[in-house]
């Protein structure tokens, strides 16, 4: 990939960080962004205000967890590399601590089929990772082990991860995430919660297919 291309990903990182904060999906700099490149990843630094970020504050990690830039990377780069790594078909993965999805997160839920959007993520539900220490192997494990056949997936007391195609397309199914917890425990305080069947969420599966094509 050409130097140019390295900039403009770079720059889309950062644009997407900002753009977390600014949609109140995220606050301060608890959030990471990261995006493919051949032989490992690009991926937001630790610790440092989105506001302040620069093209050359991206940290170039490769697959082996080997890195090159002059910060070190997200403290969570880990699960960030072994989803680039085993998940070959991913582009770019966005974390979050947003309020909704946190909430449901401190329950140590899924997300049932609540509604048909759900089918954009690919699956049935959106599982919950078992709790783990942020940073090491075993809460990237969890999180790999949560996504499997599902394009999100929440982390028990911590936040959430959505992935998708690029940066920008991974913060929509963010917000769209986000959306959906809002929802659900609006409903689950309002009473009974009636779920979709299989046959309705295969029905949904089948239309999303199709969704935005002409």
């Amino acid at each position: 990939m050409s130097a140019l291309n390295h900039l403009a990903l770079r720059q889309g990182i950062i644009d997407t960080c900002r753009e977390m904060n600014a949609s109140g999906l995220n606050q301060g700099t608890s959030g990471n962004v990261s995006h493919r490149i051949e032989g490992g990843m690009l991926v937001t630094p630790t610790s440092l205000p989105y506001a302040q970020m620069q093209p050359e504050d991206i940290v170039e990690m490769a697959f082996d967890a080997s890195y090159d830039g002059r910060r070190m990377p997200s403290s969570e780069w880990r699960f960030h590399l072994d989803i680039a790594r085993s998940r070959p078909d991913v582009g770019s993965v966005v974390h979050t601590h947003s309020c909704f999805c946190t909430a449901v997160a401190i329950t140590r839920q899924s997300i049932p089929a609540v509604h048909y959007m759900m089918a954009a993520f690919g699956g049935m539900e959106i599982r919950c990772a078992e709790y783990a220490t942020f940073g090491t192997k075993q809460q990237s494990e969890n999180a790999l082990k949560a996504l499997e056949g599902c394009a999100a997936c929440l982390l028990a007391n911590h936040g959430m991860i959505v992935h998708g195609p690029s940066a920008s397309r991974a913060l929509t199914a963010a917000l769209v995430l986000e959306t959906l917890c809002r929802q659900y425990l609006l409903a689950r305080s309002a009473g009974n919660v009636r779920l979709l069947t299989a046959d309705e969420m295969h029905a949904a599966h089948q239309r999303y297919t199709t969704y935005g094509q002409r």
